[in-house]
């Protein structure tokens, strides 16, 4: 039960870092330049995951603006509400997940201890 702990616990860890890249990335949607973040989860040893953060360096096609007057090229940030949004959902749902296997380990560790007192 320990091991599904550390488990669920690894995974929360996890899921929280990749909501808070989302948030990070949507923050900064509007941002001329802004590099998106992602987050890449891999297995742990002996069990779990460990996340690995990796801006996406890939460029948005740049747009005209007027600044004082002139008209100069912007690139605008790389972030696709379209793509954050559904996974930061998913990513709020597997977090969710995590959090109820915590509490079922908990509930039966609890029951475990009534049983041998």
């Amino acid at each position: 039960m320990i091991s599904a702990f550390q488990a669920a616990l690894s995974g929360l860890h996890a899921f929280g870092t990749k909501i808070q890249s989302n948030s990070h990335n949507i923050a900064n949607s509007n941002t001329d330049g802004f590099k998106r973040t992602q987050v890449n989860l891999e297995s742990a040893v002996p069990h779990g995951v460990k996340t690995q953060i990796e801006q996406i360096n890939t460029s948005a096609p740049k747009v005209f603006t007027e600044k004082s007057g002139e008209l100069t090229t912007v690139e605008p940030s790389n972030v696709d509400l379209g793509k954050e949004l559904p996974e930061m959902y998913i990513n709020s749902q597997m977090y969710k997940a995590n959090l109820k296997t915590i509490q079922t380990v908990d509930n039966m560790l609890g029951s475990l201890l009534k049983i041998k007192s």
